[in-house]
């Protein structure tokens, strides 16, 4: 498992240089899980790993030897189910590749973590809560003045777990796994099985989405034979959900990513939905929807991943007020664009997956002042503290009177 754990700190090296995307860097490999699990426990716990490490490092090298003293700190101290001696024989071996001094460095700083380990973690506990919770100082203020000091440290904490793999059946069978709680035909996977492994998977019988984004197509309001845009439909589960609700009308698939495209095509191939329009375009350009007019149009758009840190860690550390500014940006525009191909007798729902209010109802409120007759008729909000999901916003928008 050495070669795991070399991949994992090669990822995390560039990461650490770059703070791109770490998923587009890992390879499909029958250890990807174990090496996606490695890569994210670290960069999610960045904060308390680096606090805990200045203690026995004075001088925190950069590169690579930086990223295997994150990556086997976070298996000491964050990682149980991985065996201590495995922690320090397997990452110790992949250092070893480095340099023989590293490894030695490693070597002692690991067996250090384990001695010290339990007061370590009891001095974590007493720290400020973004080296405690290993979140951005900004968004801890923010959540803080926002949900209050608890509520936050729950959210906070909520992105620290470790996240399921939830599969919802589109064929009706029930499969053998643990129902989600308080959603039906929501079923988690357990840890260690390949999506590709299950039974139907090929034939496209589940999707893999969590409860949360459930909010989003229910307000659609969808009846069968309307013409429907999902305006940012990568992934493609919504996609895949509205196409089912609707298989005698046309639903129309939008993406502007070329990568993801191929994502949402693949989706929609596995689970058969042939019938579904796609076309590669800009949702903030008018020329995109083609002239035609919606009965149904959905915008998931583009957000800061705030409701899904624990999926997304490596979103925390790219977020900054300026990058909110130009999200929000994009929005509005993608939401006044998409309003002028609604009918007037149509619904327009909105959703991201963000916890921050500038995405999510001030979105709407800034709105409905430019368009006579718009109204908001229902939202919905999921904040993990409240809901045990992650954080989702939508809100249902049709013209009135």
């Amino acid at each position: 498992m050495s070669d795991s754990r070399r991949e994992a700190a090669f990822i995390l090296t560039r990461w650490l240089e770059t703070y791109d995307f770490p998923d587009r860097m890992m390879t499909d490999t029958p250890n990807r899980a174990f090496v996606q699990n490695l890569v994210y426990t670290t960069i999610r716990r960045k904060n308390s790993l680096l606090w805990i490490l200045q203690k026995f490092v004075k001088h925190m090298p950069k590169g690579e030897v930086e990223a295997l003293l994150l990556l086997g700190s976070a298996q000491i101290l964050f990682m149980k189910d991985v065996p201590d001696h495995a922690a320090v024989n397997e990452t110790v071996e992949a250092a070893k590749r480095t340099s023989l001094s590293v490894a030695q460095l490693l070597n002692a700083v690991l067996r250090r973590l384990i001695t010290e380990r339990e007061t370590l973690l009891v001095e974590l506990e007493q720290q400020p809560d973004p080296i405690r919770f290993s979140h951005p100082e900004i968004l801890v203020q923010r959540w803080s003045k926002q949900f209050g000091t608890e509520a936050c440290r729950k959210l906070c904490a909520w992105d620290n777990t470790s996240p399921e793999t939830i599969i919802s059946p589109l064929d009706g069978r029930k499969p053998p796994y643990e129902e989600y709680p308080g959603y039906p035909n929501y079923y988690v996977l357990p840890h260690g099985i390949r999506l590709e492994q299950l039974d139907g998977f090929n034939e496209g019988a589940f999707i893999v989405q969590d409860p949360a984004t459930s909010g989003a197509v229910d307000l659609m309001k969808v009846s069968d034979g309307m013409t429907i845009l999902d305006a940012c439909a990568a992934p493609g589960g919504k996609t895949v959900r509205l196409a089912l609700l609707n298989p005698n009308g046309l639903t129309v698939a939008m993406e502007r990513h070329e990568d993801r495209l191929a994502q949402l095509n693949s989706t929609l191939l596995r689970t058969r939905q042939h019938q579904v329009r796609i076309i590669h375009g800009d949702a903030t350009t008018a020329e995109s929807y083609q002239g035609v007019k919606f009965d149904r149009i959905l915008l998931d758009v583009p957000c800061s991943n705030s409701g899904v840190l624990r999926r997304r860690p490596d979103a925390r550390w790219r977020w900054s007020e300026r990058r909110l500014k130009k999200l929000t940006d994009m929005q509005r525009r993608i939401l006044e664009t998409a309003l002028k191909f609604l009918k007037p007798d149509g619904i327009l729902v909105y959703s991201t997956c963000s916890v921050e209010p500038e995405e999510n109802q001030q979105q709407i409120d800034s709105v409905l002042p430019l368009f006579p007759g718009l109204c908001c008729i229902e939202t919905r909000i999921h904040l993990p503290f409240s809901t045990g999901t992650d954080g989702a916003f939508a809100a249902a928008l049709a013209f009135q009177g």
